[in-house]
Formats: structure tokens, C-alpha cells, sequence
């Protein structure tokens, strides 16, 4: 009997929070990659992860950094992933922003301890070098359809604050009909004060974020390239979507040039997770988006990406969730009541 189809999504930084604390132990509790990593994160110094997911309360200073946040998403995620890889035809994983680093090992791009490596390193250096911050910025209105102009908008008043002296902005992420935009402190209250919106479409200041995917993590990248060697990146068993929309294949992947996307572009560059989801359906035209856990956050902007494109036929809020209700097209396991679909 053949397996359901799908492209695994990974997500990125801000997906573990208050309802998230106790995911790891919840839903992979005894999986002894965990026993693993927390090995190697308590020879380095760190909390373990079984301690940070077992606190009796959750700490925004605590849980929410990125030398704890990231490692803990990258734990529940990789672990989803593995499930999925069970339970479907996966034909192919990316993720959004600090989700590539899942996808990396998801895909077989790197190994699971070789995966946590990559990550817990990068995590570490954006805590402790990376500067500025994220504002997340919708430019669809509330049934996901594009405000007229408003995108273009957006992204002329990017150029402008950042032209300004001693101002900094930049496109982080393209996510769904959203904008995460990224940069200093002066940039970004500059986009607040000027940006608009209504009810419904407000700037949201991402707490215990860096400028990602700017070049304002030249810095980060160089200390990265310097710590991360070329032996912690393999050949993926599984087709892997970057933040660009390109596809690298198994059995054909440059390794050098991998890990130079990796700890090079990725980390100074726009994330388009838009163009990813767009280049998963045009390329791979799966039965299913698997979203892993933890949060459940994502789903949203994949089935902006999907509307976007009108695919399958997808067009409106309403046409998407008719489709979710008949026969669910994107399924987060983050959420109790899609979690089974995925397994």
C-alpha cells in the first residue's frame, strides 16, 4: 500500500513558548537522541534540554534565548520529523529561517548530533553577538488577501528608513503575507512610528530576536565558517528546499557548497520561506505540508504561500480552511488535533 505524500516544514525561532513548555518530554520522552544531546550540551557548559523542558515555569529570559531556544525547537522538531519519515513519503524537507538547520539533518544533510552541533553553535553565537531585532508585519488583511499596494509599501519604506543616518533596515523574512523586517534600533522604531496599519495589521516587535538574515550577521557567519568544519555535512537522503526556493538533490549536492549556503547566504541574506513552500509544490506537488513541532505558528503563513499561487485551486482563507475541514492539506503537529494525521 502506498504512503501518503509530503514535504516536511521545520520551523523557525519564537515556536516554543508558554503552551510549548514540556512538549519534548510529552511527545519524545524516552528517545535516547535526547539523552545525547543533553550529554553534549552539559559537557559544554549548558542547561540540558530535559531541564529546560521540565521546568516548572516557563521563563521568557530563560526560554527564549538562542543558545536555549534553538536547540529545544531543533529537539521537538527533528524528533516530528523522524515520525513523519515513518508514517508518509516524504519527498522533500525545508524549513523557515533557523528551520533550515532542521531541515539540514531532517534531510539527511547532516546527522542528528551533527545537526545539533551546526545549530547549537550558530544559536550561541547570534545570543551572544548577534544585534538589532525583528518586527513581524502583515500585509494581507484579515482573509488573507493582499491590501492593495501595501506590500510594495512596505518594502519602499524599508529602502527609505535604512538610507537614513545611522538607521538600519532590511528584509528578513518573506513569510507568507508576511514581512519580518530586521535591523537597529533606530530602524526599527523608525518602521513602527511609520508603518501604519490598522487593527487588524500591526508591527509586532519579536522579543529576544537579532537582525537574521541581514548583514548585520557578517560577523556571526565568519565566527560559524570558522567553527563549523566541512566534516558535519553530508550528502541528504531527502531533497532539501533552502530559504531561496533551490532545491538540492541527493546523490548530486555539492558539500562545500552547502555548507557555504548554510553558514554564508542563509545567515546574511533574505529568507524567502515563501519561495520554499512555492518551489515544495511546484516541484514536488505532495498530498500533504507536514508542519513539525513545536508551536503551531507556521501554518498560517504556508497557506498564505499556497493561496499566493492559487494552488489546487486555494484562493481565500475560507477556500483554505473548506479544504482543511474536507481533506487537510497542511497538517501542524503542533496542534493535538492534527498531530495523529502526521503519524
Amino acid at each position: 500500500m502506498s504512503r501518503t505524500t509530503a514535504v516536511l516544514i521545520c520551523p523557525g525561532r519564537g515556536t516554543y513558548n508558554k503552551a510549548e513548555l514540556g512538549t519534548l518530554t510529552h511527545t519524545h520522552g524516552g528517545n535516547p537522541m535526547i539523552a545525547q544531546w543533553d550529554a553534549f550540551r552539559a559537557q559544554s557548559g549548558q542547561q540540558t534540554l530535559t531541564d529546560l523542558d521540565t521546568a516548572p515555569h516557563f521563563s521568557g529570559a530563560r526560554h527564549t534565548t538562542g543558545d536555549n531556544a534553538s536547540p529545544l525547537i531543533y529537539a521537538c522538531s527533528y524528533l516530528d520529523a523522524q515520525a513523519a519519515h515513518r508514517s508518509h513519503e516524504i519527498l522533500a524537507v525545508t524549513g523557515n529561517s533557523l528551520g533550515w538547520y532542521i531541515a539540514l539533518a531532517a534531510g539527511g544533510g547532516a546527522d542528528a548530533m551533527g545537526g545539533m552541533k551546526i545549530l547549537n553553535t550558530m544559536g550561541n553565537f547570534m545570543h551572544m553577538h548577534g544585534t538589532g531585532g525583528q518586527i513581524l508585519m502583515p500585509f494581507v488583511d484579515e482573509n488573507w488577501q493582499p491590501v492593495p499596494d501595501e506590500e510594495s509599501r512596505l518594502h519602499n519604506l524599508i529602502a527609505t528608513i535604512d538610507a537614513l543616518p545611522d538607521h538600519r533596515l532590511a528584509l528578513s523574512i518573506h513569510l507568507g503575507g508576511m514581512l519580518v523586517v530586521a535591523g537597529n534600533e533606530a530602524g526599527l522604531a523608525a518602521f513602527e512610528r511609520f508603518t501604519g496599519g490598522d487593527d487588524t495589521r500591526k508591527p509586532l516587535r519579536l522579543p529576544n530576536h537579532a537582525a537574521f538574515h541581514t548583514s548585520m550577521m557578517q560577523e556571526v557567519a565568519q565566527m560559524g565558517q570558522k567553527a563549523l568544519p566541512q566534516s558535519l555535512f553530508n550528502d541528504p537522503t531527502t531533497a532539501l528546499i533552502d530559504g531561496r526556493g533551490s532545491v538540492w538533490h541527493p546523490k548530486s549536492t555539492n558539500l562545500t557548497a552547502l555548507r557555504d549556503y548554510t553558514l554564508g547566504h542563509q545567515v546574511t541574506q533574505t529568507y524567502d520561506f515563501t519561495a520554499a513552500v512555492i518551489s515544495a509544490a511546484h516541484n514536488f506537488a505532495p498530498e500533504r505540508f507536514i508542519i513539525t513541532g513545536p508551536g503551531t505558528t507556521l501554518g498560517s503563513a504556508v497557506a498564505q504561500a499556497l493561496i499566493g499561487i492559487k494552488w489546487q485551486g486555494i484562493n481565500s482563507k475560507a477556500a483554505f480552511q473548506t479544504r482543511q475541514n474536507e481533506n487537510p492539506l497542511v497538517i501542524s503537529m503542533g496542534r493535538e488535533d492534527q498531530r495523529e494525521l502526521a503519524l
